[in-house]
Parts: structure tokens; C-alpha cells; sequence
């Protein structure tokens, strides 16, 4: 995988994503070693951040490299100068770019122009190194992906799609669970329906039929970063999806519960719920830090 980007969960075989895993794995029983020493990381972000920002710098430093950030207002990307141009000049001084988007577009521009890695941090598009976080928790939990059940209630969005293109490389089984209108889109699911790996997903109108037999039960804000003005009409449509006490009720009772936060607790996810027994959601937060020391340690260090 050594100089090539990470912009989406598609960019992975299944042979690449079970390796990913096995690497994170290993780095957090065994820990890593400088294995980037000297090297560099531009992270570009377009949105504010807790988890990724802090993710992608400790594990630079882990690795032995640094992590440099840089925001919006300083960089202002497609405003102040071109994207292809902030590609080009940050390949001759870094090893690797990072970028947190708000448009998918400017994400595969970056990599278009490029001639280091580019990882996804998030975009609209996708949100690639979250779903290797969740795996890795999955796998914890499991020993295995193979045949797990995983349900996730809410809009098709970023994290959805990655997700549902993963389970099908990991041999998973994905419902996700939506309103009418809101889920995956049609070309997301023909898309999965194409990929190797033996993992199935299916899109669902019913939060209650969704969860029964889910070994785990994920939801996600139900207006991302951006879209808050959108929140005031979604939430009668969404209200039935609700990660509640009367949803989790139809699902085994030792369903793991699962977020990948910030969580607006009331809303799309109650208290008590992700406060449960079953409740990965901060495992699933640390699991950024291994799963992207292992993506930036197979990206970024140079084969012996």
C-alpha cells in the first residue's frame, strides 16, 4: 500500500482491509516504534475536529513522525489558492496529507494533483478511517467479522456508505436502517453489491425489523457537520429511529451500542442507552488512533 492514498473505504481489497486491522491490532497490544521517523503529515482540515485531529497527531508522534495542522482560515483551499496548488506544494515538503473536508470533490482533487498520500480525515463522500475504527472495535468484541450483524439507524450518509462498503469486504451483514428519503443512496448500494468479500447490505425502512438479530446497533447525528440548519425539518422524519430504550428493545439484549460522536444526546441517542453495559462508543473512539497508525505506518513507510 506504500504511496498510495486512502480516500475511500473502495480504495481497500478485502486481503488490505483484514491486514489494516491485523496491523492496528498489533500496534495496540505491542505499540509501533519510530517507524516514521523524519516524516511528515499535513493535516488540512476544512472542519473543526476532537477525535480525528487529535487521532492523526498522536499517532505521528507514536510513530516517531509529526503531525502538522493547519486550518481554513490559514490555507482557505479553492479560495485563496487552487487546491491543485496546496497538493503540489505540500508534496514537497511533507509525506503524507490528511484533509478533513466538507465536499468530497476537493478530496479526490487533492489526490488528483498530489504526489504524496492523501488520507480521507472525513468529507461528504465518505468517512473511511471511522469505519476502520469501527471494525477494529467490532473484532475486539468478536474475534471475528465474518457474519456479523451490523445495524445502523439514521441517514445514509458519510459514515453509513463507509460502513456499508467495509461490511462487504470484512464478510459482514449491514441493514441500514433510514425515513423514506433519507437512505443509502441507489448507486452506494449497487456499488457494494459489486464488491468481493462475501458481506451482504441491505436498506431498510423500519428501525424495529432492522435491529433484530444485530449483534451491533450504530447511529450517527442526524445533521452532520454543516447541515445543523437541516435539523429542525428531519426531526419528526427521524424521530422513530431513535436509539432508545422501545428501539433496542427489538434487538438482542446484549446488542453492542454504537456512535461514532459527538453524539447530541436526546436526539438521535439516549442517555441511557449510550451510557449502557453495551456502550463501545469510546472504544470506538481510541480505535482511530490504531486503525490510522496502521493506515499512515502502511501508506507512508517505505517498503525494506
Amino acid at each position: 500500500m506504500y504511496g498510495r492514498d486512502f480516500t475511500s473505504v473502495l480504495d481497500l481489497t478485502p486481503e488490505e482491509l483484514e491486514r489494516t486491522l491485523d496491523v492496528a491490532l498489533g500496534i495496540k497490544r505491542d505499540g509501533s516504534g519510530p517507524l516514521l521517523a523524519g516524516r511528515h503529515l499535513a493535516l488540512l482540515f476544512e472542519k473543526p475536529s476532537l477525535r480525528t485531529r487529535m487521532s492523526f497527531e498522536v499517532a505521528m508522534s507514536r510513530l516517531g513522525g509529526r503531525a502538522i495542522y493547519l486550518n481554513d482560515h490559514e490555507v482557505r483551499m479553492g479560495d485563496r489558492e487552487p487546491v491543485r496548488d496546496v497538493a503540489r506544494v505540500l508534496s514537497r515538503m511533507v509525506d503524507g496529507i490528511a484533509s478533513r473536508t466538507f465536499a468530497h470533490s476537493t478530496l479526490t482533487e487533492l489526490a488528483e494533483w498530489a504526489s504524496v498520500p492523501v488520507v480521507n480525515a472525513l468529507s461528504d463522500g465518505e468517512h473511511p478511517c471511522q469505519a476502520l475504527a469501527d471494525l477494529l472495535t467490532l473484532r475486539e468484541r468478536f474475534g471475528s467479522l465474518r457474519g456479523v450483524h451490523l445495524t445502523y439507524l439514521g441517514e445514509g450518509n458519510n459514515v453509513a456508505i463507509s460502513l456499508a462498503y467495509a461490511s462487504m469486504l470484512a464478510g459482514m451483514h449491514f441493514t441500514c436502517a433510514s425515513p423514506e428519503g433519507y437512505g443509502l443512496p441507489d448507486e452506494v448500494i449497487a456499488q457494494a453489491s459489486t464488491l468481493s468479500g462475501g458481506g451482504s447490505v441491505r436498506q431498510l425502512f423500519d428501525p424495529h425489523e432492522a435491529v433484530r438479530g444485530a449483534a451491533a446497533v450504530y447511529t450517527d447525528v442526524w445533521a452532520s457537520m454543516g447541515e445543523e440548519h437541516l435539523l429542525a425539518s428531519r426531526l419528526e422524519a427521524f424521530g422513530p429511529f431513535k436509539m432508545d430504550a422501545a428501539v433496542m428493545a427489538s434487538a438482542p439484549a446484549d446488542a453492542l451500542v454504537m456512535h461514532d460522536l459527538p453524539a447530541h444526546r436526546g436526539e438521535e441517542i439516549s442517555d441511557d442507552v449510550i451510557e449502557s453495559e453495551h456502550s463501545v462508543v469510546f472504544d470506538q473512539a481510541e480505535n482511530r488512533l490504531h486503525a490510522q497508525q496502521a493506515i499512515l505506518l502502511q501508506l507512508m513507510s517505505r517498503p525494506q
